[in-house]
């Protein structure tokens, strides 16, 4: 009988450090939480170094528009990345893609920023605008109107919106991020404009999302490093600038 429970209690403690051993850790099996979190409520920056292919964009004594926007974008991106936001580039290489191409890509993300990158041909060298585009959101009734005592027709299937006017519903939170990014490109591009400017441009007009075109002066420059030297900070004016814009619009509202 002594026998019997030496060995039984011999069995009992080997097997509890076996069943401990088996339980895993919740360090081991819990994601953390501020990370999750952190991650979650940034959006994703879609970034559109414009022009590209046979289409080389603005032209200078030796430089091309689309060479400088991809050379500027791929810094821009290095540098929202260092800030925790992930970051999709239109074109990664001398390619032309359509408006509409280039809009599916920030369409396809529930939650992105669209920004376009320009440099211009003409323009005070070292200056930088962001732009919008300047579509009119669906009229809505204006307050304290008398409404017509009829009686509504049942709702029916919302109607499909015209590719070319997505930007549309945007239109307003559009406003606001250009300028938040003005406010900071005013800040390091001495001689900007202190808020964003409307102006018709196509690459924003099918885009769903808040979206934004930055044009940089100029190709016309003597010397080419001194516009590659704007890289940087457009880098910091478009973190500053987004960040700022999501601080008070931070589900992207319309």
């Amino acid at each position: 009988m002594r026998t019997v429970l030496f060995v039984l209690t011999i069995f009992l403690v080997a097997l509890v450090p076996i069943c401990a051993g088996a339980a895993p850790s919740q360090q081991e099996t819990t994601p953390s939480t501020s990370t999750t979190s952190a991650s979650s409520k940034k959006p994703v920056i879609v970034l559109d170094p414009a022009h590209g292919g046979a289409d080389p964009g603005a032209r200078g004594e030796s430089l091309l528009e689309k060479d400088v926007v991809l050379q500027m974008a791929r810094t821009v991106r290095a540098e929202l990345e260092r800030q925790g936001y992930r970051v999709v580039m239109t074109r990664n290489e001398d390619s032309n893609l359509s408006y509409d191409d280039r809009a599916a890509t920030a369409n396809a993300y529930r939650d992105s920023i669209f920004i376009t990158l320009h440099v211009s041909s003409t323009g005070q060298p070292g200056t930088a605008r962001a732009y919008y585009e300047p579509m009119e959101a669906a009229s809505s009734p204006t307050p304290g109107a008398a409404t017509p005592n009829v009686t509504s027709p049942a709702p029916s299937a919302p109607a499909l919106m015209a590719w070319d006017e997505a930007q549309q519903a945007h239109s307003d939170a559009s406003r606001r991020l250009a300028d938040a990014i003005q406010a900071h490109l005013a800040q390091l591009f001495p001689g900007s404009a202190g808020a964003g400017a409307p102006a018709a441009v196509r690459g924003l007009r099918s885009v769903a999302a808040p979206a934004a075109a930055i044009e940089i002066a100029s190709v016309a420059v003597s010397k080419p490093e001194s516009l590659t030297a704007l890289a940087a900070p457009l880098a910091t004016a478009l973190v500053r600038g987004i960040t700022a814009f999501r601080a008070v619009d931070p589900n992207g509202a319309k």
